[in-house]
């Protein structure tokens, strides 16, 4: 990569600012890849940058070669909802660091990339609802369970779509709908044990908002011995547990219901197989339109789902649940690092989401919690399981990701 002198040091530092939010407001896979990606940029135009990383905040330092130096503080609270970005901008890295652009050229285009609109509001609000329905198989395999969650979840989307237009309802917003959700569904859904407990009815609806990736984030951020980042995001996602319990209770206190309505017994199985082999596509497509994701990536991202489920089930036989989640998490992230290989290849975090959700492990934790509020020991298994399988799964693709280093562009 050829080095370039650097006359502006202003303009040096205002782009590197610019590029350290948006990376640091995508980094669903981990604040540790943005250091590389500014430092890389910074060098590409001739200068050098290092950063003080925490996940939604940092120090940028940039030095010119002549030595004269630049340093601010840029914020970006991390989210993986904006997937469009992370995907424009992969190439975008690219061209900057072989020199394809100059330093107002980068710039414009990564304003550009800012200040695109990703899906309408309504496919957006399509794409959670199909986001539930392609998990609410899993959950329970009635047909009940898939009408309830069609309902539930476009509550859910409806709440989620509004926050989008009002930052105040952003804050709380977990709260807000695992609220709404636990009230119809006790309310409307929950009045017969044989469909099933409501903590299973509910689930599906919820899912989209249950920090399994910031779970999985943190733990490989601990693991790569990035203490600080890996801690707040830990803290961060356990809070965002806590709002999701907290609202299911609030639901069940407002709806006149006692808390040991959260029991957790599945209901008996009505649906065919095929219908569950299907759902995975209609799960896929949701994931595309509720995080962005553009179009073109959607039979990659199907084929990644298959193989992740299809090699969890095959080991979960063999070495157990946790076992079978290592090794699937193992192949994910090697095959989504291969795959990834190239800077007009999907990325890499893109490529890994849609699986790592088919793994289901934030919903352990919900789920543990909730059937607990309900006075259930039961729940205690659910959130050990959430602590082994959280760890396994980011220990897997953390194995996954360092077999093929070298060989894929991340």
């Amino acid at each position: 990569m050829e080095q370039r002198s650097v006359v502006d040091l202003d303009a040096l530092t205002a782009f590197l600012a610019r590029l350290t939010g948006l990376l640091l407001r995508s980094s669903g896979e981990g604040a540790h890849l943005v250091e590389r990606a500014v430092a890389d940029s910074a060098r590409a135009f001739g200068g050098a940058a290092s950063l003080l990383l925490v996940p939604e905040a940092a120090v940028l330092t940039v030095t010119a070669a002549d030595g004269g130096t630049r340093a601010v503080i840029v914020h970006g609270f991390p989210e993986v909802f904006r997937l469009d970005q992370v995907a424009a901008l992969k190439p975008f890295l690219a061209d900057v660091r072989a020199g394809r652009t100059g330093i107002a050229e980068a710039d414009h285009r990564l304003r550009e990339i800012e200040a695109a609109v990703p899906y309408p509001w309504w496919l957006k609000f399509l794409g959670i609802v199909l986001f539930a329905l392609g998990f609410a198989p899993l959950m329970q395999p009635t047909w009940y369970e898939i009408a309830t969650t069609a309902v539930l979840g476009a509550l859910a989307a409806t709440l989620a779509v509004t926050a989008d237009r009002l930052p105040r309802l952003h804050r709380f917003l977990p709260l807000a709908v695992s609220t709404a959700v636990s009230v119809v569904t006790i309310e409307l859904f929950a009045n017969n044990p044989a469909h099933g407990g409501p903590v299973l009815l509910m689930l599906p609806a919820l899912f989209y908002f249950v920090p399994g990736d910031y779970l999985s984030a943190a733990t490989a951020e601990l693991v790569a011995g990035l203490i600080t980042t890996g801690a707040i995001r830990l803290v961060y996602s356990v809070f965002l547990l806590v709002q999701l319990y907290v609202g299911v209770l609030l639901g069940v206190l407002f709806a006149g219901a006692s808390p040991h309505a959260l029991f957790d017994v599945a209901a008996h199985s009505d649906l065919p197989r095929w219908t569950l082999f299907l759902a995975w596509i209609v799960f896929t497509a949701g994931t595309l339109f509720a995080f962005a994701i553009p179009l073109r990536f959607f039979w990659p991202l199907l084929l990644l789902v298959y193989v992740t489920v299809g090699v969890q089930s095959a080991f979960t036989k063999l070495a157990g649940e946790t076992g079978g989640t290592f090794v699937a998490a193992v192949v994910l992230a090697a095959t989504a690092t291969l795959i990834a290989r190239g800077p007009h290849r999907p990325p890499r975090l893109i490529l890994i989401l849609p699986g790592f959700f088919a793994l289901t492990v934030g919903s352990l934790g919900m789920r543990g919690l909730t059937t607990l509020a309900g006075g259930y020991v039961e729940g205690f298994q659910d959130l050990l399981k959430l602590v082994t399988i959280v760890t396994a799964l980011a220990l897997g693709l953390v194995v996954g990701e360092a077999l093929t280093q070298g060989h894929g562009d991340t």
